[in-house]
Parts: C-alpha cells; structure tokens; sequence
C-alpha cells in the first residue's frame, strides 16, 4: 500500500512524490492549462471571458478548475462587483511561475502538430505585465 502524503499546494493527497506525476495530478487534465493560458498569456480575467474561449469549456467545468487552481494556490479571485457578487481571477507567484512550462508547451505544439498557432514574434519572451 502507498502512503499517500497531504500535497501542499493542492491539499489533495499524492499519489507519488514524483514531481512530474503530482504536477499532472494538479494540471494534467484537458482544461487546466487552458485556463492558465488565457490568464497568464492572453489576459482574460473574468468568467465569461474565459468562458468565451475557442475550446468550448462548459461552465460547471470552468467553475471547477477555477475553485481547483484557488485552492492549490496558484488563483486568486478578487471581487469587482458587489450586486450581484462578480470576480476576476489572477494568476498568483505559483502560477504565474508556469510561464516556462506554457512557453515550452507552445514550442513543441509548433515544432510537432500541424497547424497550431504561431504566436507573433517576441510573445513568448517573458511573461506579460
């Protein structure tokens, strides 16, 4: 039997104390990063912009991965609408340390699969703001 340990970023247990195997269970689905990509790179904030996304996400999976990402740390919600209550989400130190991993994403998506995305010049340089 695994002793499985608290994770300290999610609060979930871990499986492993593999790095690569606890990043995916806290990542590693096929909304996740998507997610963190509209935060982190094209600057969408709120709900219904990330909801707007070309992937399709549903809302109940979006209200998920949004509460998942705030309590590992890694998203903070911020009030901008008292009636009726409305937030933004931001990427926090945590999350924005993703950066390289997207960047690197992104390059290998180019270099592997036909007919992805090719940001403009200069975009994938450093995180924005």
């Amino acid at each position: 039997m695994v002793r499985r340990e608290a994770s300290p970023a999610a609060g979930a247990p871990q499986r492993s104390p593999c790095p690569i195997a606890s990043a995916l269970d806290l990542l590693g689905d096929k909304w996740t990063l998507v997610v963190v990509r509209d935060l982190l790179l094209l600057g969408k904030h709120r709900f219904g912009e990330l909801l707007r996304s070309g992937e399709g996400i549903s809302t109940n999976i979006l209200s998920d991965r949004l509460e998942r990402l705030e309590a590992a740390g890694l998203l903070e919600r911020r009030r901008y609408r008292e009636h009726p209550p409305r937030y933004e989400y931001h990427l926090t130190a945590s999350g924005r340390d993703l950066f390289p991993v997207l960047r690197e994403l992104i390059h290998w998506g180019n270099r592997h699969i036909p007919g992805t995305y090719q940001p403009p010049p200069g975009a994938l340089d450093g995180p924005p703001g």
